[in-house]
């Protein structure tokens, strides 16, 4: 009998190998992953540095570029780090508690950047379709209804999904096949059925992503619509709106094929797999900054001066709907 407890007593220390196939060309992974990450802190932390500096963009809809530039910013650093040590000194182990927590920080923020766009959608509805009563609308009373719930739903889901994971059992491998703790990649070392993770799992994506990307579409096809039969020039409006749904749609798209892979035995390769794991995380923190940020007239205006060295009086920003380009 207590041979038997032993054998399935759990594990509580694991080993992330992702990218193990590659062998000696692993380390060389380094290279391009620590470039992003270089990318990604240096273009967020200009980006928060430029909306706090300035001013003149203390509006509602900077302060959510802000805002996404904080979770950008933040997310990496819950797994980046780890992963390139991994790849450079081969410093591969993780405690179970250190491993739920960090899966619960990485999903956390992962599902803000879907969340965040959502908001950003809401303020261009207002801006657009109701622009007497914008700053009614985006008041921070009248526009936390919008807020809370949606944080409510994230912080909920993203628990649920933790702890249904923190209560499996790990009795026969403790070698996960990722770089981070993906919540999927855990649950599949676990003896017994994991049914209820992986629905449960799915769930949270439709829950957040897929809702969110649904409701954001909404919110742009009546914008397109009130632009359209106001008879005022839409070029501006529908170029911002379709830029955002397209950076939208290829992040659900890297985010459905890393989850569908862990449930659809599709042949597709681990480390194909893993790489799309990895990028509906990192993808939104390094292009983000120059979607929402660079792109902007007025953000990227007052970079330009600051790199001309050109004294501020000498240049005017000319102050138009945040999103709207040049």
């Amino acid at each position: 009998m207590e041979a038997l407890k032993e054998n399935v007593s759990s594990h509580t220390y694991f080993f992330l190998d992702g990218f193990d196939e590659l062998g000696a060309l692993r380390p060389f992974l380094f290279i391009p992953f620590s470039f992003m990450f270089a990318v990604s802190l240096f273009a967020n932390f200009l980006l928060l540095y430029v909306i706090i500096s300035q001013k003149s963009l203390h509006s509602p809809m900077y302060i959510l570029i802000a805002a996404m530039s904080c979770i950008d910013l933040s997310l990496p650093l819950f797994f980046v780090p780890h992963m390139l040590l991994s790849f450079l000194f081969d410093w591969r182990g993780i405690s179970l508690t250190g491993c739920l927590v960090q899966m619960y920080f990485v999903h956390f923020l992962g599902a803000f950047q879907s969340t965040l766009l959502l908001w950003m959608a809401l303020d261009r509805y207002f801006a657009i379709c109701t622009p007497l009563y914008y700053q009614e609308q985006m008041a921070l009373a009248r526009f936390l209804k919008f807020v809370i719930p949606l944080l409510i739903r994230n912080l909920i889901t993203v628990l649920v999904v933790v702890i249904l994971a923190g209560k499996l059992s790990f009795c026969s491998r403790n070698v996960i096949n990722h770089c981070f703790c993906e919540h999927m990649a855990l649950v599949e070392l676990a003896c017994g059925s994991t049914t209820i993770n992986s629905v449960v799992g799915l769930m949270s994506v439709f829950l957040v992503p897929v809702t969110d990307f649904f409701l954001i579409t909404a919110s742009y096809i009546v914008i397109f619509s009130s632009v359209l039969s106001s008879g005022k020039s839409s070029a501006k409006a529908l170029h911002t709106c379709v830029t955002h749904i397209v950076v939208m749609t290829v992040s659900l798209i890297i985010v459905l094929t890393a989850f569908l892979s862990y449930r659809i035995r599709n042949g597709l390769p681990a480390g194909v797999r893993l790489f799309f794991s990895i990028m509906y995380l990192f993808f939104p923190s390094c292009f983000n900054p120059i979607i929402y940020g660079i792109r902007t007239a007025e953000i990227r205006n007052f970079i330009t001066q600051k790199v001309a060295t050109v004294p501020a009086a000498d240049r005017q920003i000319t102050h138009k709907y945040p999103g709207q380009h040049k």
